[in-house]
C-alpha cells in the first residue's frame, strides 16, 4: 500500500505515522565513520527486566531486516539480550535523519544494534532467529517494504564473529532455492535514530510491523518425549509427600508449601516426566496458600476431569505425559488474564530457574518465560 508524505506544516506530524512505510524505492550506497556515544532513553522495559546484564561481558552485532521498528522489538524479547537501539549502518556522509535515508542516496540500512551477553545466547542462536523472521532471498524488499534501506544484513565489529555468520547462512542456504542475497560485512558505521523511532513498537502496540513476534512463542512439546517411570521407580526418587500427591491423588497443606509464594522466573515441569506444564511469567499471587497460575505453558500439556470427591464439585486438572494430579481450575481468577485459576500442588512440580533452563535441556522454552505466552 503507497503512503505519502505531505509538503510543508503537516511533513513532520505524518513522519511518525509513515515511518518505514512501504513502496519507497529510493536507493544509495557509500562508507563512513562509527557514530558517537550517544545516551538514547528506553521507554519501557527490557524483555526480561528482572535479569541483571550489570556484570556482563556484552558483545555487538548490527541486523539490518527491513523496518527497524520491528526487528527492535523483536530482538528486545530474546533472552540474553540486554538492550537494543535502532539506528541506521554501512552508509556515507556523516549521521543521516530519517528523511535523508529514505529519499537520498546516502546508502544506509535501517538497522538494530543489539547488545547481548554470550553466556545467555550465543551469536548462532541470534542468527538463528534473525533468520526465523525475515526473507533472505529478497533484495532491497522486506514484508511492504522496498528501497535499498530496508535490504538485508549483518554487521559485525569482531572480525571473529564473520565466520560464525558465514556458517550460519551457509546452513540456512539449505533452506532455500533461491540464493541467500543477505549480506554480511564489517560494520562501517551507526548512527542512532531519531527518538521517536527508538522502542516504537512499545510506543505504539498496533502500530506497524512486517514480522511476526509471536515467532519466539511458538515451541511444540511432545509427550511422547516424556515418559513416566514405574509407580515403583517414583517411590524411590520422590519424597513421601511428592508420591503421595502424584501417585495417590493427594492435596497439600496450604500456605506450607514450596512454591506457594516464590515468584522466581523459570519453568514448572512434571515432577515424574519433566514435561512443561507452567511459567513463571503465569503465575500470581491469589492468597490461597497454592501455586496459582493463569494458564498452562500449552493447552494440551494438561488434561481436565470431574472431581466429585469431598461432596464438591470440582474440575481436576492432571498431567498429560504423567498422568498425575496436579490440583483444579477454578473460575475466580484475574479476569484480565481470562478468569481462570489453575491450583496446583507445589510437590507435583520440580522448578527449573531461568539461568539454568538452557543446561537442564529447556532451552526452547526461555523466551515465553520472559515474555509469557
Amino acid at each position: 500500500m503507497k503512503r505519502s508524505l505531505y509538503i510543508g506544516s503537516f511533513f513532520i506530524i505524518l513522519l511518525a505515522l509513515v515511518a518505514c512505510s512501504p513502496n519507497k524505492e529510493e536507493t544509495s550506497n557509500a562508507p563512513n565513520v562509527n557514530s558517537p556515544n550517544e545516551e538514547v532513553e528506553k521507554s519501557g522495559p527490557n524483555a526480561a527486566p528482572e535479569i541483571d546484564y550489570s556484570n556482563s561481558d556484552l558483545e555487538k552485532i548490527y541486523f539490518a531486516g527491513g523496518c527497524f521498528w520491528g526487528v527492535d522489538e523483536y530482538f528486545d524479547r530474546i533472552y540474553g539480550v540486554a538492550e537494543v537501539t535502532s539506528g541506521y549502518a554501512n552508509g556515507s556522509g556523516g549521521k543521516p535523519t530519517y528523511e535523508e535515508v529514505i529519499y537520498e542516496d546516502r546508502g544506509f540500512a535501517e538497522a538494530v544494534e543489539v547488545s547481548y551477553d554470550p553466556e545467555r545466547v550465543s551469536l548462532e542462536e541470534l542468527t538463528d532467529y534473525y533468520f526465523d523472521v525475515i526473507d533472505p532471498t529478497t533484495l532491497n524488499k522486506q514484508g511492504n517494504d522496498k528501497g535499498e534501506q530496508y535490504r538485508t544484513g549483518i554487521y559485525y565489529i569482531d572480525d571473529t564473529d564473520k565466520t560464525v555468520i558465514d556458517k550460519q547462512v551457509e546452513q540456512e542456504q539449505k533452506s532455500y532455492d533461491d540464493p541467500i542475497v543477505t549480506e554480511v560485512l564489517p560494520l562501517e558505521n551507526y548512527y542512532l535514530a531519531e527518538e521517536e523511532h527508538q522502542d516504537y513498537m512499545k510506543k505504539n502496540p498496533d502500530g506497524y510491523c512486517h514480522i511476526d513476534l509471536n515467532v519466539l512463542l511458538d515451541v511444540e512439546i511432545h509427550p511422547e518425549d516424556y515418559e513416566r517411570p514405574s509407580d515403583a521407580e517414583l517411590k524411590e526418587t520422590l519424597t513421601e509427600k511428592e508420591y503421595e500427591i502424584a501417585v495417590h491423588d493427594g492435596t497439600e497443606k496450604s500456605f506450607t508449601n514450596e512454591y506457594w509464594d516464590f515468584f522466581e522466573p523459570g519453568l514448572y515441569v512434571d515432577i515424574t516426566t519433566g514435561e512443561p506444564l507452567f511459567s513463571s511469567a503465569d503465575k500470581y499471587d491469589s492468597d490461597c496458600g497454592w501455586p496459582s497460575f493463569t494458564k498452562p505453558i500449552d493447552p494440551d500439556v494438561v488434561t481436565y476431569h470431574d472431581d466429585t470427591s469431598y461432596s464438591m464439585e470440582r474440575n481436576e486438572v492432571r498431567s498429560r505425559a504423567g498422568d498425575i494430579h496436579l490440583g483444579h481450575v477454578f473460575d475466580d481468577g484475574p479476569k484480565e488474564y481470562g478468569g481462570k485459576r489453575y491450583c496446583i500442588n507445589s510437590g507435583a512440580l520440580m522448578f527449573i530457574p531461568l539461568e539454568d533452563m538452557k543446561d537442564e535441556g529447556y532451552g526452547d522454552f526461555v523466551n515465553i518465560v520472559v515474555n509469557g505466552n
